[in-house]
């Protein structure tokens, strides 16, 4: 395929063009090379009588760095009047994918951040709706038919899901890691940190495998009480069918961050996508029309889960690496995954244990109650992830502004300004949309009077959960990028402490399913507190102008 782009304004400083063939084997697309102020390097191929092929990469400082490459698929010659140029791309195999690096213009008006801040977060939304909202589906369907069913996904999906957050670490180690390979603009390190990483998925996804199809019924007795065994049933099928997953799950989460660290949000969004759509025709046709209840919707998530890992290695596939290769991990990388990995395993384990202990208290409270909470905790969790690109908007422009070669504090603070106020406008509108849903709405999710009556006391701590939230994001995502990983942990622990020694008092007290609610709001509001305190303290990161900030070391290749 030949492109021909125009070059008025671009040369490329050989100085005998005549002694070989010029060949760009990748550039940025034509729009971004000739008006992008912010184009990355650019890849060129010479060859000379016919000999091998070079190729030299073209930094923005001008400096010509040799590599070798292999033999592309066809080369065209160069025009010498340095009008135009014919590209010919390497073969699918061989193609090499770059992305422009997107920088933050701190330099314009609040308004003009903002903006910045949506068109780059936007298509990011799509990745973190497309979890909860299979979650969200399954509960809409099978609530329609079956309370008891609806109140045994509640502990069907802590197993399932919340057990599912615990291994975030690998996607937290997965981008750090293969972004410093890029940044080395070594390909082969790329696909080793792949190989090992989707080995220590695989590893991880067979291990929850056998200990669902072991342990599975034994943690569901245990986690639902002696008060409801009669649950256990029903949660156990739907924990045993949504296990077969467990390995292409954990893949897929590899894959799905090795795709970000690259810069692409839409091959992945693109598989979400399709299992989203997978999923809720598959819960519509084995629940509502062949009546095969929570078992149906198992069914139905753990297919689309397996087709979108597929999906997100086919990604990997397309931009020239092999997702289908795996790398045993010498101890030392093991070590450096610890290392990245631990403090944002500590975080993720408190978030999750916490959710799972309100979820523990609401089933001790009968099936009314567990029904109504699994249903509100599905809207929370669909609302709440709107949040979430805030946190990866900081992660992805604040490293370069708090310790990157163009440091400037006053511009990180004034992108974090920019966050929270978006932050606080998010949260007002999904606490709106939030609350409206099951105070109209109810019988989209249970037609059983009960629950809906449970549904509507936790109205006001639901709505003061989701103001928090999404701030919060912006907060935690800000410390996340300025490396502040052991504060993160340390505090989410001490959160973590606080409000569940709340909600056991609460629950002391007999209050109820708003208890746990209200545990839930304090546990919200008092990480924003401290995150804000942290931020804005004299010795914070962004305020410190002689704060020495780790970076991390470079990969070593097995």
């Amino acid at each position: 395929m030949n492109l021909n782009i125009l070059t008025s304004d671009f040369r490329i400083p050989i100085q005998n063009p005549n002694s070989g063939t010029l060949v760009l084997s990748h550039c940025p697309k034509p729009s971004l090379l000739l008006q992008s102020r912010h184009s990355s390097s650019i890849r060129f191929s010479l060859r000379k009588n016919g000999n091998r092929l070079k190729r030299f990469c073209l930094s923005p400082s001008r400096e010509i760095l040799q590599e070798e490459t292999h033999e592309p698929e066809s080369i065209s010659p160069v025009n010498e009047n340095g009008s135009a140029v014919s590209v010919s791309l390497p073969s699918s195999e061989e193609k090499i994918v770059e992305e422009e690096r997107v920088e933050f213009n701190a330099n314009d008006s609040i308004w003009g951040q903002m903006k910045e801040i949506m068109m780059f977060s936007g298509p990011a939304t799509g990745l973190w709706i497309c979890g909860p909202l299979m979650s969200l589906i399954d509960t809409a369907v099978i609530g329609q038919g079956s309370s008891i069913e609806l109140a045994a996904l509640g502990p069907g999906t802590v197993i399932c899901d919340y057990v599912g957050y615990v291994f975030m670490f690998l996607s937290i180690a997965t981008t750090n890691m293969v972004a410093a390979g890029l940044a080395g603009k070594d390909r082969n390190e790329v696909q080793h940190q792949i190989s090992i990483l989707l080995f220590v998925g695989l590893t991880c996804g067979i291990v929850m495998l056998v200990l669902t199809k072991f342990l599975g019924s034994w943690a569901l007795t245990a986690f639902i009480g002696s008060k409801n065994l009669h649950l256990v049933p029903a949660a156990n099928t739907y924990v045993q069918i949504r296990g077969l997953a467990w390995p292409a799950v954990l893949i897929g989460c590899v894959a799905q961050s090795a795709s970000l660290g690259m810069k692409d949000s839409w091959g992945p969004l693109k598989a979400l996508a399709v299992a989203s759509v997978v999923n809720a025709v598959g819960d519509i046709v084995l629940c509502s029309f062949m009546g095969y209840g929570i078992a149906g919707a198992a069914w139905a998530t753990m297919v689309s889960q397996i087709i979108a890992g597929y999906m997100m290695i086919e990604t990997l596939n397309k931009k020239g690496y092999n997702g289908y290769s795996i790398s045993i991990p010498m101890p030392d990388e093991l070590l450096q995954i610890f290392e990245v990995a631990a403090p944002v395993f500590v975080t993720m384990v408190s978030k999750v244990a916490f959710y799972s202990l309100i979820i523990y208290f609401a089933t001790s409270m009968g099936t009314n109650s567990v029904a109504a909470h699994q249903v509100m905790i599905q809207i929370f969790g669909m609302c709440v992830v709107w949040g979430e690109p805030l946190s990866q908007t900081a992660q992805s422009f604040m490293p370069e502004l708090i310790y990157g070669v163009n440091r400037s504090l006053e511009k990180a603070r004034s992108l974090l300004k920019s966050l929270l106020i978006i932050g606080v406008l998010s949260g007002l509108i999904l606490g709106s949309v939030g609350v409206t849903i099951p105070l109209l709405f109810p019988y989209v999710f249970t037609r059983d009077p009960a629950v809906i009556s449970e549904m509507h006391k936790v109205l006001i701590p639901y709505l003061l959960a989701l103001l928090a939230t999404p701030p919060m994001h912006s907060l935690e995502g800000t410390l996340l990028a300025g490396r502040d990983l052991n504060f993160i942990s340390i505090s989410m622990s001490g959160c973590f402490c606080f409000a569940s020694l709340l909600l056991v008092l609460m629950s002391s007290r007999g209050v109820g399913l708003p208890g746990c609610w209200f545990a839930l709001v304090a546990f919200q509001w008092t990480r924003l507190s401290i995150a804000f305190r942290r931020l804005t303290s004299p010795s914070g990161i962004l305020h410190a102008d002689d704060l020495k900030h780790p970076r991390m070391e470079k990969p070593k290749a097995a």
